[in-house]
């Protein structure tokens, strides 16, 4: 199985930590980073080979990296010159990829089955796979409902729920074809065009545990909760 990790982003939410330091690899606990957690994660769900789309301060991550041996995986690199957005980096890479395989953010900490993931997207057969969780937004005023002027309803502070996007995908390669290598591409743009089509993504639903370290109040929630998470993260470490 073959994995790629996005890893090109400035991680402007979470300045200063990534002045001198790209996302990936600001510390997570005393020990660890986020990616050298992910690349663990990978290996242990059965993992042998990953590509690491490299860009902001990209030698560091190489230099940290290295060929992967350590962590038992094959580790090769894909230079951003410019952004190119989430899928973008993907279509220089194309004729390297394997016919199905898992894309990800470099900033995921979760205790997801990634293995799973790649799995039941070679079963569903669909373009695209996005792994899921829900998440509750509070409101924080009152929600007016308007009509000509007048206001016909009110809600006081509500919630809404949704299901977002974790920023993990099990993709087929042939999904990236009509797209032109070197151009951006984001994964909104690459949904949407999917849903023209009427080439709907499938969803894998996850309820267990997920943060997204460019946000800053997750990363501290992420150091904060380590020590008693980490062997729900690192399994066997």
């Amino acid at each position: 199985m073959h994995a790629v990790i996005l890893a090109g982003g400035k991680g402007v939410r979470l300045r200063p930590y990534t002045t001198a330091l790209p996302k990936p690899l600001v510390p997570i606990g005393d020990q660890h980073a986020i990616l050298e957690i992910v690349l663990r994660q990978l290996s242990t769900a059965g993992f042998t080979s990953c590509t690491i789309a490299i860009g902001h301060l990209g030698e560091i991550i190489r230099a940290y990296v290295g060929d992967g041996s350590q962590w038992g995986l094959a580790v090769d690199y894909a230079a951003e010159e410019s952004p190119l957005g989430t899928m973008g980096p993907l279509l220089n890479l194309r004729d390297r990829l394997p016919e199905t395989f898992l894309v990800m953010n470099g900033d995921v900490l979760t205790d997801l089955d990634y293995a799973d993931v790649l799995r039941r997207h070679r079963a569903s057969g669909a373009p695209l796979t996005i792994a899921t969780y829900a998440r509750k937004v509070l409101i924080d005023f009152g929600v007016l409902t308007t009509d000509s002027s007048k206001v016909v309803a009110f809600t006081e502070k509500p919630s809404m729920d949704y299901r977002v996007s974790m920023g993990v995908y099990g993709l087929s390669r042939t999904t990236l074809d009509g797209y032109t290598p070197g151009l951006p591409l984001g994964f909104d743009e690459l949904v949407l065009d999917l849903l023209k089509t009427d080439n709907q993504p499938h969803a894998y639903d996850f309820d267990g545990y997920w943060l997204d370290i460019g946000r800053p109040d997750d990363y501290d929630r992420a150091n904060a909760e380590f020590t008693t998470r980490k062997s729900l993260l690192l399994k066997g470490a």
